[in-house]
């Protein structure tokens, strides 16, 4: 029995101790949740004032990303200038020396698909036009840094979807819902 009340002595000389640190842990712990609630406070009005970049949305490019899309529409606008310039030259027989222009016209089929041949170029020349204005205010929204921004919904267009459609001012989504 003896070696009994030695272990209960030592039982309750060992529950002492940890029953005065849990004390001590006891306030020390208010007084790190009252520095925690502070803590959190300030890091809350931080955040308030400094939102997370998760959940920032930018709402325009950026002045590099603007310069390459720049650098895109002047490739593509040089192309299509260039294409316009040679559909025209065909339109008004200015690019050979044939008789086209001075030979007597009594050949009515073959003045019929001639006139097919020069109405489809006058279309697809009005559709270059088109695309090259397009391309010109495309430039034009880039200098104002609203390039990229979509008409509808005011976000973000893709950039995949620029690169492929510099001109576009709708994104996939919109233009869809558009066609609706």
């Amino acid at each position: 029995m003896a070696e009994k009340k030695t272990t209960t002595t030592k039982e309750t000389t060992a529950k002492k101790p940890a029953a005065k640190k849990t004390a001590t842990t006891k306030k020390g712990t208010t007084k790190k949740a009252t520095t925690q609630k502070v803590t959190t406070a300030k890091t809350a009005a931080t955040a308030k004032a400094t939102p997370a970049k998760e959940e920032v949305k930018k709402t325009r490019y950026t002045d590099a990303e603007l310069e390459e899309f720049r650098a895109i529409i002047h490739e593509k606008l040089s192309l299509a200038r260039h294409d316009y310039d040679v559909m025209m030259k065909q339109i008004m027989n200015a690019d050979g020396n044939d008789v086209d222009d001075t030979s007597p016209t009594y050949k009515a089929l073959e003045e019929g698909s001639l006139s097919q041949s020069k109405e489809e170029l006058m279309n697809m020349a009005y559709r270059q036009q088109k695309f090259i204005q397009g391309l010109e205010a495309a430039l034009v929204r880039i200098e104002n840094k609203t390039y990229g921004i979509d008409r509808m919904t005011g976000e973000l267009i893709p950039k995949e979807r620029l690169r492929a459609v510099p001109h576009a001012t709708l994104s996939v989504a919109s233009k869809n819902a558009r066609k609706k």
